[in-house]
């Protein structure tokens, strides 16, 4: 039904395995998996893919674009899919539409890197969307923000302890938003049996450094591995700080648009080449974070036009959010094609060697 084609793929980084937690009546441990591994095999390594939802003229989800958009950003070699979460627009998809984004997905992506689904909002919906995510296949979730409410960091681990004990999927907490947590209650989900990883959105590198040492050491005499993400919107402009506190792995929108942009800076980090990494910031991830903080929403909206932009129609935007003016359309074109001047100077200059 859909192309394999070979994945180029960077040295990976294990996910814990997780197979002593127990599963709940709500967990259905027996769903069938189109593509079933151990826990022990699923790896998360070098750039992660998050893929945009595509929508079709009408407004629903388009899910031949979506199978297209998939299996083209992992025939460039991501570490991971992580669909339907914030580039995916989790926060306007219904339940229904929110499996079949999954289930589409997962047999896409056929076992080459893991796939991992959101899940968040009211507590309800959050399990709900969890238990979504393990029917139909994924291999882990991203637990999104709740909706709205602020809250203190115990009643967060409260809410990621309810989600977790609805399946046993791998879980990883968000740092975002309304949901932020201090060391205390990071140490508290971080040794829930299948939380295996915290992804950072607010960029309080402060708080991040001392959550990254507090759950190290709270984990140390478990022998349980932990993850660490770097979940800012266009995360690489801020990725050499993350790295300086330990946290190597992120999440980056521009692969979804223009992957080789994304992992020739991933692999400018990864092999100390500071005159590219400067040159793709510079020209680049820079030029390209001014565009994004124009308009609110922009880091959704913009990702989604450049996907068009290179040959896929991935459809409009859905409300609240807004579709990128013409004049900033017409400016992404412009700072794309300056990431791939870059790119292509550094290429000539190596082969010149």
């Amino acid at each position: 039904m859909y192309r394999r084609p070979c994945c180029r793929r960077p040295s990976p980084t294990a996910i814990p395995n997780t197979s002593g937690a127990a599963s709940t009546a709500n967990s259905p441990a027996t769903d069938h998996h189109p593509h079933p591994r151990s826990k022990e095999s699923l790896m998360l390594n070098g750039v992660l893919f998050f893929p945009v939802t595509p929508f079709d003229s009408s407004g629903e989800v388009d899910y031949q674009r979506l199978a297209e958009h998939i299996d083209r950003g992992v025939a460039a070699g991501p570490g991971g899919v992580f669909v339907a979460c914030g580039t995916g627009e989790f926060h306007a998809l219904g339940l229904e539409e929110f499996g079949k984004i999954v289930r589409c997905a997962v047999e896409v992506v056929g076992g080459r890197v893991p796939v991992f689904a959101g899940a968040g909002g009211s507590l309800v919906q959050a399990r709900e969307f969890a238990v979504s995510a393990k029917a139909n296949g994924a291999d882990g979730i991203l637990l999104l923000p709740p909706y709205l409410v602020t809250m203190p960091p115990a009643g967060l681990a409260e809410y990621t302890r309810s989600v977790a004990a609805a399946t046993d999927l791998p879980l990883i907490v968000y740092n975002r938003g309304n949901a932020v947590f201090d060391e205390a209650s990071a140490v508290e989900v971080s040794k829930l049996p299948t939380v295996i990883g915290f992804k950072d959105g607010t960029g309080d590198l402060d708080n991040v450094a001392r959550i990254v040492i507090a759950v190290k050491a709270a984990l140390a005499d478990s022998g349980k591995e932990f993850l660490f993400f770097n979940g800012l919107p266009t995360a690489e402009i801020t990725q050499q700080a993350y790295r300086a506190i330990g946290v190597i792995l992120y999440s980056s929108a521009t692969f979804a648009f223009a992957p080789e942009l994304a992992l020739a800076f991933y692999n400018s980090l990864e092999t100390d080449n500071t005159e590219l990494t400067e040159a793709l910031l510079r020209d680049f991830f820079h030029p390209l974070v001014r565009l994004r903080n124009k308009v609110p929403g922009y880091a959704v909206a913009l990702v989604k036009h450049g996907v068009t932009m290179e040959g896929i129609e991935a459809g409009p935007v859905r409300a609240p959010l807004v579709q990128p003016t013409p004049e900033h359309a017409a400016e992404l074109e412009r700072i794309t094609a300056a990431g791939r001047a870059v790119l292509a100077g550094s290429l000539a200059a190596n082969a010149a060697v």
